[in-house]
């Protein structure tokens, strides 16, 4: 529902109705503690399975094209130890990151019974959800996907099936920084693949297939002579046959390449809005109410959860516990915004205004 210029908020004092709170039914009982978050959204359940298939996916090739053939036992037990360890933390990341509430604000609580337990005073405000009929703390926004309001809600991400919000920022930002590095983990070891099995190992099994120009007619007769398969180098880099190995491994490198550019602009975008206390829908909006900003380093420590330890780096870590909302957090101060009854509404305002339904206290 969207305040015309026209209403302002001494209109809104004259019709307490338009808030509306009998049609609020009163908020569920909380669940306990840990109760799974689930969002059920058909395209953010496939976007969620294609993530797990494509990391199965370079996780079969590297294991199964490039260390398990390759007869360096060293090279192979260190790279396979490396990369499963980032493929296990980025999953347990994804899972943390899809399962955990975001911080959904109570749905429903929008009720005349809770309005009037606010006690507001003069001067004082609080904003409604009209589509979740919940009473809308500061910097929460409504997700149309998840049907709910957040609280610091960054954005909706289909890849994670979630909201990006309070409490599992931190394992969306662990789950880009773990694929952007099997990314590139993957992108090196193809390198060192093509490097050292291209020119000496597969130029034999070319050979031995009758791939070559010079082995063609020599391989034809010697199968057909001896009537048997043709035998390769016992150092061969692959399992599999040449064309399948190849097309194995520039699918991997498309997909590594991609998918390094994607989650390394994410990560350097989270962790921007991390540092300044700006979501990226405050970005977007750009909006002038004044709001105190917490320190750079103030923020980061309550989003990984206290000061610097590899537990910033453990997906089953969880952030600092918020603080639970008090009725001073429902409330707003109105004091800038009244300035507003005596000038024409600006079209940011409007816009601002668009999906909140408000009443104040004089």
């Amino acid at each position: 529902m969207m305040l015309l210029p026209t209403h302002h908020f001494r209109d809104i004092e004259r019709k307490p109705e338009y808030l509306q709170p009998e049609k609020c039914v009163p908020p569920p009982h909380p669940g306990p503690v840990g109760t799974m978050w689930f969002i059920r959204d058909g395209c953010g359940i496939a976007c969620a399975i294609v993530t797990w298939f494509l990391v199965l996916y370079a996780e079969f090739v590297v294991l199964f094209v490039m260390l398990i053939p390759s007869r360096d036992y060293v090279y192979s037990i260190i790279n396979g130890i490396v990369f499963n360890l980032l493929a296990f933390l980025a999953l347990a990341s994804h899972c943390r990151a899809m399962l955990t509430d975001p911080g959904a604000v109570p749905k429903g609580n929008a009720t005349k019974e809770f309005i009037e337990s606010l006690q507001l005073k003069p001067g004082q405000v609080v904003y409604k959800c009209p589509k979740c009929c919940s009473i809308k703390p500061d910097r929460a926004h409504h997700c149309s996907v998840c049907k709910r309001c957040i609280r610091k809600m960054d954005h909706h991400c289909p890849w994670v099936n979630n909201c990006v919000g309070e409490n599992n920022q931190k394992y969306f930002v662990l789950f880009t920084m773990y694929i952007a590095l099997i990314s590139l983990h993957a992108l090196i070891m193809v390198g060192f693949h093509f490097l050292h099995c291209f020119e000496e190992d597969w130029t034999n099994l070319l050979q031995a297939y009758g791939l070559t120009r010079e082995g063609t007619a020599e391989a034809q007769i010697s199968l057909h002579e001896k009537k048997q398969p043709p035998k390769v180098s016992s150092t061969e880099c692959s399992s599999f046959s040449p064309p399948t190995t190849v097309i194995l491994l520039i699918l991997l490198c498309f997909e590594g390449l991609l998918f390094l550019i994607f989650t390394s602009v994410m990560f350097g975008t989270q962790v921007h809005s991390i540092c300044t206390d700006e979501t990226g829908i405050e970005r977007l909006k750009r909006k002038h109410q004044p709001r105190e900003r917490r320190g750079s380093w103030k923020s980061v420590k309550e989003t990984f959860g206290g000061d610097f330890s590899l537990n910033w780096f453990n997906p089953f870590s969880g952030p600092c516990d918020p603080e639970p909302l008090s009725d001073r957090d429902w409330v707003r101060q109105a004091a800038s915004l009244s300035e507003t009854d005596n000038t024409e509404t600006t079209e940011e305002q409007s816009e601002e205004r668009k999906d909140e339904d408000s009443v104040e206290d004089r």
